[in-house]
């Protein structure tokens, strides 16, 4: 129950409630407060003549002197007649000099305001105009006024107050019998209908933000395959598409992220796998050299001081591209873009590993049409893509193989492909190949397989390059890396 009411659909209904019964009651204001309006206007235009039909019949009686005595009976046959008005006598400045009211009321003022009497005069077709009610100063009735002359003095007037207590009491009647039970009635079915409706209406729009209230909850506990149902393309449809879309995006951010943490254990597992045989290959040699170093011939000193020197150098080639890689992971360099031509890079490559190659009896051949076009590209970071892939295919083709460097015209860039006619990748390590400390044949050692981190830093200058590096075999034995570079 206590989420209930903390719930958004109860909040919702409560605000429409509480905003249906302040319009309600807005409405019964206004519109009774209007009906009073009319009433009261209504009843000033019907009488608008009553105290000037008053004062022709008053003038004769009084104009020689104020006798009420004269008068008396015709204001009591008046007010029987019409028993819902008050008749005031008054002087020029508003003094009450007599006043006929129902017996036993008391009248609690002496004078009232003229500024309504000297209107009524002046402009007596007004909508409305209210004076003040002597019985109760604070309050004000419609009226109707005339000039009467009393006696030898300035003429004085006769203030009428339409609708005195007893009109006021059979109006309160009215009021609680009738007017204000039958709106209170109309507003309560009005309320009753319309909060029924309107709580219908909200659990229904409400229903589609329980639901997806429901499966982020699912999500959070940890079910990252829950999902919205998107069955509208409203403002909750667009809400609904956009928490699919936020939740694809933590998914393959998770998936990123178990698997950088698998790469980082793997990284450590392998550099520390790396870095302990050959450390461990010097601290031999060098104990050997230091315990037996007199017994030692020459040939087998100098002999283990290369096994040490080959070791050391290869240690420091494993730390080098593992701190290139992490700068090209992390982002921290950034190619510096330049026209360039593509063929004289690759002639120069090819003269750094014609000695390399030359040592298995490899043929390294560049094929590079003429009216080859500029391409854009870093080409310190070029060149390493390429001495990496040549470098690979030297490791991994047959003594007395050939490698192939073929550029190719491109519609708007220039592919680049090394092609060796070696044993080919198997399909199982195919998809691999550029994972780091990533060895195709696992029977390799680091001596003659590399350090397994060359394909891995191809890949990611050609990322930062905005291109991809493929690899495949060839159909009649062999493999193929190939990278595309944008024309200049």
């Amino acid at each position: 129950m206590k989420r209930f009411f903390q719930s958004f659909y109860w909040k919702l209904s409560l605000v429409f409630l509480l905003l249906l019964i302040a319009l309600g009651i807005a409405q019964v204001t206004i519109t009774y407060n209007s009906s009073m309006q009319f009433v009261r206007q209504a009843d000033q235009k019907l009488n608008l003549n009553l105290a000037e039909n008053m004062a022709s019949e008053f003038e004769t009686e009084l104009e020689d002197e104020l006798d009420i005595s004269r008068i008396k009976s015709s204001i009591h046959d008046m007010m029987v007649v019409n028993p819902r008005i008050e008749i005031y006598l008054l002087d020029p400045f508003g003094e009450i000099l007599a006043f006929f009211v129902e017996k036993g009321r008391e009248v609690n003022t002496d004078s009232v305001n003229m500024e309504p009497v000297h209107e009524f005069l002046n402009n007596p077709q007004s909508d409305l105009i209210l004076g003040q009610d002597p019985r109760n100063p604070t309050r004000t009735k419609p009226i109707s006024v005339a000039e009467l002359d009393i006696g030898r003095q300035e003429p004085g007037y006769v203030y009428i107050i339409l609708g005195g207590e007893q009109y006021d009491s059979a109006l309160s009647m009215l009021e609680n019998s009738y007017f204000l039970q039958t709106s209170l009635k109309i507003f309560g079915i009005i309320l009753l209908v319309t909060g029924i409706v309107g709580m219908i209406l909200f659990a229904f729009l409400t229903r589609r933000l329980r639901r997806m209230a429901a499966t982020i909850e699912k999500f959070d506990e940890g079910n990252l395959n829950q999902r919205v149902p998107v069955d509208s393309n409203d403002e909750i449809g667009r809400l609904a598409q956009s928490f699919n879309s936020m939740a694809d995006t933590l998914q393959e951010n998770v998936k990123e992220l178990k698997k950088s943490d698998q790469l980082r254990r793997e990284l450590i597992a392998n550099v520390s796998h790396d870095l302990r045989s050959p450390l461990a290959s010097i601290q031999g040699y060098l104990e050997t050299i230091l315990l037996k170093g007199a017994e030692l011939s020459d040939e087998k000193r100098e002999k283990y001081f290369n096994i040490i020197l080959k070791n050391t150098v290869g240690l420091r080639k494993l730390v080098d591209e593992l701190f290139e890689l992490s700068k090209l992971d992390t982002q921290q360099v950034e190619p510096e873009t330049e026209p360039f031509s593509i063929g004289d890079l690759v002639q120069d490559v090819v003269l750094k590993f014609e000695q390399k190659a030359a040592e298995k009896d490899i043929q390294i051949e560049p094929i590079c049409p003429s009216g080859m076009p500029l391409v854009r590209g870093d080409i310190a970071m070029i060149e390493r893509v390429l001495s990496n892939l040549i470098e690979n295919a030297i490791q991994y083709s047959d003594k007395g193989g050939q490698i192939e460097i073929e550029l190719e015209k491109q519609n708007s860039s220039v592919a680049i492909q090394v092609k060796d006619n070696g044993p080919g990748i198997s399909e199982d390590d195919l998809p691999h190949i550029f994972d780091r400390f990533y060895r195709a044949e696992k029977s390799r050692s680091r001596s003659s397989g590399g350090t397994g981190l060359g394909l891995a830093i191809a890949k990611k200058i050609m990322e930062l390059h905005n291109r991809e590096i493929n690899a495949r075999n060839r159909e009649n034995g062999g493999s193929v890396f190939e990278i595309e570079l944008d024309r200049a």
